[in-house]
């Protein structure tokens, strides 16, 4: 730690600290363009200058310049530095005249309007006039694929987009060309943006040159609603804003959240927003004549009431969606086990976890803040940078640190880091148990070695063979000892951990998913809409969700549900942390929340569940599952569980691990609704076909 003065007040801060960083921490409010805590120092915009004591007759860069680059005073005292003398004022108002020579006065068009830091720092530190009268200079718009709008012109050239996308993102997609007045950031070829992380320059940049073109010209930020809840695209729980106006989502933005995602989130949960109002289902519907007709709220619960009736409780089943809230989860468990039936899955995927095995057998125990303790890591079937896009970020933050020895069993990707390539399924993944593989050194050597298992390795049918071995291999070169954990279970399903937390799995003499599509009279889909449903050529099937999507397209019965942005629920994410969403918006038409679904039809079915509201059921879950009481908080799991599951063996197949995530746009209903995702997504195929040629 280091004692500085900021002008006349001492603080004690560390000694790594930038100036800048050492003012805020003492309540100055110093101005800055281009430096960003989370991006490497270009000190090009010269917003920050502070006057330095002692230090040259100058204004001083506060970004680029250490606390311990002060010199103390001539007596030993404390390094003196001052924010807002004359010199610092008028710096400040002539770095901020140089801003503007070019940049256009196009406030009122500029979707940046409102919340732009150019026009913020102009009213607090710059001057009502100019000296410069000539011509602007004017850039030529560049396109960059259908996410980022650039308006070039208004561009400063701060380079946040440049140094986010090669140290972040991983991939060098924006650069600046050109010198002087002809300098501009640019994709070198003017082609689109590969990076599925690209839409987060529109948060870094600090003008209103990269803007979000699907938002392009839609609402003013004074407008809007502002909600916090958490997303659902993948199974990390990003923390997210979702900004409405009246009944409609406009944007979606994230929110700072150190233990998950920082303050960066994928594309697809940031521009997946217009599928949630296209394709909805708003109103129930009754299949008559083998065509699904509109029917009121009382046929279509007198239609399922009447397939239920006539069948017994081991040919009722349920099948919960990846989307789906652990509330409903809860709800339909109940609603089954009423029923009499132990036909329960929210495993659509097949994939080999259970909550018989403990619950540190399926989560990310070292949790994602703790990659960036761990020093050797192997990723087992899973391509993390489509399963899980910030994850893959924290691996690349860690990775950019140094000695961090990476290995992939499964198929060679890239994962925007560099990483060893050990071969393509379990054979490789034996060798390495038997020490025969040069990298189980690696391994060993390390004091805290991780091993990512993804769902390309579970997914399978010897999925709990090789979850089995991969528990081995973790025992083996001491992935789990003392205070770490490091087996780490890789979710792509925002409701799976949640679903496995509170047992929605086959009961005793129950079946699973895959067998339900083809055994069960009367089959509920709870959002599941990741199933061959050509298998289902017999039996009632039941659909409640949201979009029009695969299981809609084969029900009998359709009652409409809400998306995430419409209901308040509880969601778990893949290291098993609690998270609480909460409601921006309203479904639309006639769609009413999966819970109160759920309750209504039990009372039809006279079967009727003991909660009325949100509340009662949310204390009936806790009372069954305390952890889900505790917010944001991770519930501790048994390590003992590793060693006991590493113990249960089993034959692998010698087939190689495939991820399960084929195409990082359309994963789930809603993204298959959205335009965007479906522009995306054909590029994407586009870019694979020309990189195979």
């Amino acid at each position: 730690m280091a004692k500085i003065k900021v002008d006349g007040n001492e603080v004690e801060v560390p000694d790594h600290y930038t100036l800048l960083q050492a003012c805020e921490e003492a309540g100055a409010q110093v101005p800055r363009f281009c430096f960003h805590e989370r991006l490497s120092i270009a000190g090009n915009c010269r917003m920050c200058l502070v006057e330095v004591k002692g230090g040259p007759p100058k204004p001083a860069a506060s970004c680029a310049m250490g606390v311990r680059d002060l010199r103390p005073g001539p007596d030993g005292e404390p390094p003196e530095v001052f924010t807002n003398t004359p010199m610092v004022k008028k710096a400040r108002e002539g770095v901020m005249e140089f801003l503007l020579i070019n940049h256009p006065l196009d406030c009122p068009i500029c979707d940046q309007g409102g919340e732009c830091d150019l026009q913020d720092q102009a009213m607090a530190f710059g001057v009502d006039s100019s000296r410069f009268h000539e011509n602007k200079r004017a850039v030529e718009d560049k396109y960059i694929g259908p996410l980022v709008k650039t308006i070039m012109t208004r561009c400063i050239h701060c380079t946040r987009c440049v140094r986010f996308t090669t140290e972040v993102a991983g991939i060098s997609e924006l650069g600046l060309i050109g010198r002087g007045e002809d300098a501009e950031i640019t994709t070198y070829l003017e082609h689109a943006m590969t990076s599925e992380l690209q839409g987060n320059v529109i948060d870094l940049c600090p003008v209103g040159a990269l803007t979000s073109k699907p938002y392009a010209f839609q609402a003013r930020p004074w407008e809007l609603d502002k909600t916090e809840t958490i997303d659902v695209m993948d199974a990390c729980g990003s923390a997210i804003r979702v900004d409405t106006r009246g009944r409609e989502v406009m944007r979606i933005m994230p929110r700072v959240n150190e233990a998950i995602n920082e303050e960066w989130i994928s594309d697809k949960t940031r521009f997946v927003w217009d599928g949630l109002k296209t394709q909805r289902l708003d109103r129930p519907f009754v299949k008559r004549n083998g065509r699904l007709q509109p029917a009121s709220w009382q046929e279509a619960f007198a239609a399922v009431k009447q397939a239920v009736d006539g069948t017994s409780g081991e040919k009722i089943g349920a099948i919960a969606g990846d989307l789906s809230t652990v509330e409903e989860m809860f709800a339909l468990k109940q609603l089954m086990a009423a029923s009499g039936s132990h036909n329960v899955d929210c495993r659509q995927d097949g994939s080999a976890l259970a909550p018989a095995n403990g619950r540190a057998s399926y989560i990310f125990n070292p949790t994602i803040e703790g990659i960036e303790d761990a020093d050797a890591l192997l990723i087992i079937g899973a391509n993390p940078r489509y399963e899980a896009s910030i994850l893959n970020a924290r691996i690349r933050k860690r990775w950019r640190m140094g000695d961090f020895p990476i290995a992939l069993i499964g198929e060679q990707v890239d994962l925007r880091y560099d990483y060893e390539y050990l071969g393509a399924g379990p054979e490789t993944l034996s060798e390495l148990i038997a020490g025969s593989n040069k990298f189980a050194a690696k391994l060993k050597r390390a004091k805290k070695p991780m091993i990512i298992v993804g769902q390309g390795a579970l997914a399978r049918a010897d999925g709990a063979a090789v979850l089995s071995q991969a528990a081995n291999l973790a025992e083996t070169v001491k992935a789990v000892s003392g205070d770490w954990n490091g087996f780490a279970v890789l979710h792509t399903a925002a409701s799976r951990v949640g679903g496995l937390d509170v047992g929605f799995v086959p009961g005793e003499g129950g079946k699973d998913a895959a067998s339900m599509l083809t055994d069960m009279d009367v089959l509920f889909l709870l959002g599941a809409d990741e199933l061959d449903m050509t298998k289902r050529t017999s039996g009632f099937t039941v659909y409640i969700g949201s979009h029009g999507d695969v299981g809609a397209h084969h029900a009998d019965v359709i009652l409409p549900g809400s998306t995430y942005t419409e209901k308040s629920g509880i969601y778990v994410n893949t290291e098993g942390r609690v998270q609480y969403g909460s409601r921006a918006a309203f479904a639309p038409g006639e769609a009413k929340e999966d819970w109160a679904i759920l309750r209504a039809l039990s009372d039809v079915l006279g079967k009727t569940l003991p909660f009325d509201s949100l509340s009662q059921l949310r204390t009936a879950l806790n009372e069954a599952y305390p952890h889900f009481a505790d917010a944001d908080q991770v519930a501790p799991a048994d390590a003992a569980d590793i060693g006991k599951l590493a113990a249960s063996g089993g034959k692998m197949d010698a087939a190689g691990f495939q991820s399960t995530v084929s195409d990082f746009y359309l994963t789930n209903p809603i993204a298959r609704a959205s335009a965007v995702m479906a522009e995306c997504s054909s590029l994407a195929r586009d870019a694979g076909k020309v990189a195979a040629e």
